[in-house]
């Protein structure tokens, strides 16, 4: 395929300013590839990255690319690299650990002790390196897993979603046949872990939130029972009905609002499990005690890991999980300000939005 020398690309020229410019295409490095990217979502984290910076983030001034849920297709090799061919089409993961410390060998790569750390191999692509929100991109083999035919760049670039889920299972262990498992806060994570938990097995799925337009997607997405809480309904009434009074196995806070975390110790069950999937705005607190007494096992969650990127493509070819409904907009790279705005502002019910750069 022939690749230009140049491309347009969606760059971070200053704390809340992104501006579409014409930069060089990268070139991959050994154990590279080059991707010309055809799908790119735009997540919370990806709002934060823009208006606050994260930790091993390139400073603000430079032509940094954002963008860390995308979908291509493989229009260049490095050096060694025969794991993929040209018109390969993949989907990427965030995290490529370094590979050396005591957290990459043990499989911990989303947690790696060199983060941030270009000069160690580390990288977190559209995090600490150039992502996805251009025509073209760079990501390391081990970041890359091919997309089944029978699945679409848009769907494709769901897989990170997907694979959160996923990883939140896997952390405690993932074994939830015949259990009933709550969800806190029905965004794109929240609604990608009602399905995830249908598929696995989990009997009884009740998803909490706030706004009722989520709550019934929800429920087309697999939730057995949702539950209103700004409209005065009860998760904590409804969830000792269905159990006998026990108390769910599984609780996942989705939402990380300051009142999430301590209703998570209300519906889950003594010697339950607590699985913190969200990002917490602001410092919280709850009353650990009442984890301490109930023998409440708590989890917490970073990205994608453990390859479920992977297992989330194949869930998706198989028809097990379908994240399509999340997708509410489309824009072109030019109009990703825009996309911006309609993201942040919810506007017509905006969940997830979906940049085509080769548009």
């Amino acid at each position: 395929m022939k690749v230009p020398e140049k491309m347009r690309a969606a760059c971070l020229v200053a704390k809340g300013k992104i501006e579409v410019k014409e930069i060089n295409v990268p070139k991959p490095a050994p154990e590279e590839v080059l991707i010309r990217v055809e799908a790119c979502g735009i997540c919370g984290t990806d709002v934060e990255v823009r208006d606050h910076g994260l930790p091993g983030q390139p400073p603000f001034g430079e032509h940094f690319v954002m963008g860390h849920e995308y979908a291509g297709v493989v229009v260049g090799l490095g050096n060694n690299v025969d794991e993929f061919k040209i018109g390969d089409r993949v989907a990427v993961e965030v995290h490529k650990g370094c590979g050396k410390c005591q957290n990459c060998i043990m499989g911990n790569y989303t947690a790696c002790l060199n983060y941030g750390r270009k000069d160690k191999g580390h990288a977190a692509g559209g995090l600490t390196v150039d992502g996805g929100f251009a025509e073209y991109t760079v990501n390391h083999i081990n970041t890359l897993y091919r997309i089944p035919d029978s699945v679409s760049f848009d769907h494709a670039s769901l897989a990170t979603t997907a694979g959160c889920a996923l990883y939140a299972f896997d952390i405690f262990g993932g074994y939830v046949p015949g259990d009933t498992i709550v969800v806190i806060g029905p965004g794109p994570i929240g609604l990608a872990l009602v399905q995830v938990g249908k598929a696995l097995g989990a009997e009884k799925v009740v998803l909490v939130g706030t706004r009722e337009n989520r709550l019934s997607l929800g429920e087309r997405m697999g939730a057995d029972y949702t539950v209103n809480i700004k409209v005065g309904e009860d998760p904590v009434a409804l969830v000792k009905e269905i159990t006998g009074g026990i108390g769910a196995d599984v609780v996942f806070d989705a939402a990380g609002a300051v009142s999430s975390l301590d209703m998570a110790f209300d519906l889950v069950k003594a010697g339950g499990k607590v699985v913190m999937v969200a990002f917490y705005k602001d410092p919280i607190t709850v009353h650990m005690s009442r984890a301490v007494k109930r023998h409440i096992q708590l989890y917490t969650v970073r990205g994608e890991g453990r390859r479920n990127v992977g297992r989330a493509l194949s869930l998706m070819a198989q028809g097990k999980i379908d994240l399509r409904p999340l997708i509410t907009h489309r824009f072109p790279l030019a109009q990703i300000n825009q996309a911006f705005d309609v993201f942040i502002n919810r506007i017509d019910g905006a969940l997830k939005v979906i940049i085509h750069p080769q548009e």
